[in-house]
Parts: C-alpha cells; sequence; structure tokens
C-alpha cells in the first residue's frame, strides 16, 4: 500500500525534528520534505506534491494561512493540516477559511497526529479534541478577546496579507518592498489598501490584526503599547 506523504512545514528545527522521528515510526505515513517558512512549503508543495501539509500557522516571509491559500490554489488535491500552540476560535476560523482541513495543538499527543493524517487523507476533517468541543458552540460571526467582531482575514488579496504580515513584524516600507520584489509605492498603497478595508489606521492596530488573525504569534503583543 502506498503510503502518505506528508510535508512538514515548521520553523522551528527542533519541532520539525520531532515531527519527523514521530511519523516515521508509522509504515504507511512517509515525509518527504520540510521547510521552514511559508515561502519554501509553497515551493516544495509545487515541486513534491505531498497528500498533506502539516502547517504551522505562525512563521516568517509567509504565514501557514496565506501559504495554504498559496498551496491548494497550486495543488488543490494537497489537504493541509493547521498546527498552533494557541487554540483561540480567531486562529481556528482563519485556519479554516483559507482552506485547512484539520487544526492540531502542538501540544496533541502522536496518536492524534497521525490519525488526523490519515482522517484528512479519506476527505474528513480533524481538529484537536478541546477545538472538536467548541466547534458546536462556536457563533458564526466570530470575536476577539475584547469581544469585538473578529475582522475576517479572507477579505485582503495574497498581497496584502504578505505585507501585513511584514508590517506585523516591524518592517519598513523600504525592507517590505524589497522582500517582496515590488516597489516602495506599491507597498504604500498595499498599506493603504489594508486600512481602508480593515478599518485600521495605524501600524499598532494593523499588528494588533496581525495577532488575532494569526498571521504572527501571540507573542508580539508583549511588544505592542
Amino acid at each position: 500500500m502506498k503510503p502518505i506523504t506528508v510535508l512538514l512545514a515548521e520553523d522551528h528545527t527542533i519541532v520539525r525534528e520531532g515531527f519527523r522521528k514521530m511519523l516515521e515510526l508509522d509504515a504507511d505515513l512517509e515525509v518527504v520534505g520540510e521547510a521552514q517558512d511559508g515561502r519554501q512549503a509553497v515551493a516544495l508543495v509545487k515541486k513534491l506534491r505531498p497528500d498533506v501539509v502539516l502547517m504551522d500557522i505562525a512563521m516568517p516571509l509567509l504565514n501557514g494561512v496565506e501559504a495554504t491559500r498559496q498551496v491548494l490554489k497550486a495543488v488543490p488535491a494537497t489537504k493541509v493540516l493547521m498546527l498552533s500552540a494557541h487554540s483561540d476560535d480567531a486562529y481556528v476560523q482563519t485556519a479554516t477559511e483559507s482552506g485547512a482541513v484539520g487544526f492540531l495543538l502542538k501540544q496533541t499527543s502522536s496518536q492524534d497526529v497521525c490519525r488526523a493524517i490519515r482522517e484528512i487523507q479519506k476527505g474528513k476533517t480533524f481538529f484537536s479534541p478541546s477545538i472538536s468541543r467548541r466547534q458546536d458552540r462556536l457563533h458564526p460571526e466570530s470575536r476577539d478577546r475584547n469581544g469585538q467582531p473578529h475582522k475576517k482575514a479572507a477579505q485582503l488579496t495574497s498581497r496584502e496579507m504578505e505585507v501585513l504580515q511584514l508590517i506585523a513584524e516591524g518592517k519598513a516600507n523600504k525592507e517590505t518592498a524589497s522582500e517582496l520584489g515590488i516597489s516602495m509605492k506599491t507597498v504604500e498603497k498595499h498599506r493603504e489598501n489594508l486600512m481602508s478595508k480593515l478599518d485600521i489606521h495605524d501600524t499598532a492596530g494593523l499588528t494588533r490584526y496581525a495577532i488575532s488573525a494569526g498571521v504572527i504569534e501571540n507573542s508580539v503583543q508583549l511588544t505592542i503599547v
């Protein structure tokens, strides 16, 4: 029987190694590649066409949410299983809106990780038990930690999501332009579009939004005044 091929997308080497060793114990699962950021994940999916991607939600250069959108656009047959240290409803909603068919907490047991891969390969969905128990109680309009309606990241274009992440990571317009290979004028236009679409009018607000949507790690909040 042909094994289920898996790509690991996780920016922490020690975590990737742990997942690889865990999956290698099961003969029906085969790790075919590893990516340390979202852009590398998209490139490797196009090259290797794995059955499943274990995708960290928060990675440098391109986060897991936007990487998932690009992966599914390029290789629709690939299934994405999102990984996160956080179980916020907003994170789960953003992940599923991007096309992920499962969401696992990094504290999930190895048995559940392997089971999740097999289930989504069969066309089913899979969530960590603690998240799954909440799904039936989710309100159609998710809310952030302050009880305010959560603005959907899905209304943003792929390029706007990339610009949003780099802004939230503290990159200046010049750095963002260089990273994405576009002009500063184009970056400024994307920034204006972000503020208009999200009704947010300062960098700190964009950063807080990026955190609430799972675009960057929750710990970044500590640096926001």
